[in-house]
């Protein structure tokens, strides 16, 4: 007979902090919305990246973990993280300009199923009945959530908005593919410093093409989504310490209430009757891969760690 485990208060503890990041980064994605209209995306990306390496690297010292969190064995591999993650980044913003909050988080979640399928054709990962039905469950939600958009019933800036969270949501699964591969040899916390570091870098190069001097209020919500997406990211990591990946991770679709939440109470958004229900069988198909990566002993604790929802 197998032992029935009791859950400790480590475990409850990485619950909590998973929920605890979970909703920072929300709240961020839902600061970076309310200046989108006139704030373009590089310049939101440089200050997410420049003010959240403050707490990353506030908590990396106080762990007495700085001197690893700089060090790195591949510098090109770093490179090329940015280079996919703040593309990633950049698209996930620019589509809040044009989406709902809770239609641009629906859509992000196809980042994991979207890496299922990069995983089979850049890794060579064997998939399965189960998961192959996980894949199409989850597609089959990502089109019910875009049904709009592809019959011509929706604006055509959110026809261009629901476009941009889906390459960014492409853009995320191949920095979770990426990621992959760089746990063999990179820190984690290498991993999180440098991407932060190399985005704000990334970023500046789109200087030239319209950055605005935000207003008082518009820079207060910058500065702050930046520092809230630097302490989401410490809560995440540290969510990981005390659970195992494969009993946290589906709390990341707990985002979807606090979007809907934040939508209605600060945006006045309603979500259409297609989001709701695509965004259930999204959610439905995100666990069902997540419970069977578990029973394939699929190893996802470092990668996840490491990455960030839209990059």
């Amino acid at each position: 007979m197998t032992p029935v485990t009791t859950p400790t208060p480590a475990f409850g503890k990485g619950i909590a902090l998973k929920l605890g990041s979970v909703a920072a980064f929300t709240v961020m994605f839902a600061m970076m919305k309310a200046v989108a209209d006139r704030v373009p995306p590089g310049e939101m990306v440089f200050f997410r990246s420049a003010f959240g390496i403050v707490p990353i690297v506030i908590s990396l010292a106080l762990s007495h973990e700085l001197s690893g969190g700089i060090r790195v064995q591949s510098p090109l591999a770093h490179i090329l993280r940015g280079l996919i993650g703040t593309c990633s980044m950049g698209l996930g913003f620019a589509a809040l300009a044009f989406l709902p909050l809770p239609e641009a988080t629906v859509i992000g979640y196809a980042a994991p199923i979207l890496t299922v399928i990069f995983a089979a054709l850049l890794l060579g990962e064997q998939v399965r009945l189960v998961r192959s039905a996980a894949v199409v469950l989850g597609m089959i939600g990502v089109v019910i959530v875009l049904w709009p958009q592809l019959e011509g019933q929706a604006s055509r800036s959110e026809a261009i908005g629901a476009g941009l969270a889906l390459c960014g949501a492409c853009c995320t699964a191949l920095v979770m593919i990426h990621i992959r591969r760089m746990v063999g040899t990179e820190r984690t916390s290498a991993i999180v410093f440098w991407f932060s570091f190399t985005a704000a870098t990334l970023s500046l190069l789109t200087l030239p093409f319209g950055w605005v001097l935000p207003t008082p209020g518009e820079a207060a919500l910058l500065i702050g989504a930046g520092l809230i997406g630097g302490c989401a990211q410490i809560l995440m990591t540290s969510a990981y310490r005390f659970a195992d990946a494969s009993v946290i991770a589906p709390f990341e679709y707990t985002s979807i209430v606090v979007a809907l939440i934040l939508g209605y109470t600060v945006f006045g958004e309603v979500p259409a009757r297609t989001t709701l229900i695509g965004a259930a069988v999204v959610i439905a198909a995100g666990v069902l891969i997540i419970w069977r990566e578990h029973q394939l002993g699929l190893e996802r604790r470092r990668p996840r760690k490491a990455t960030t929802p839209h990059g």
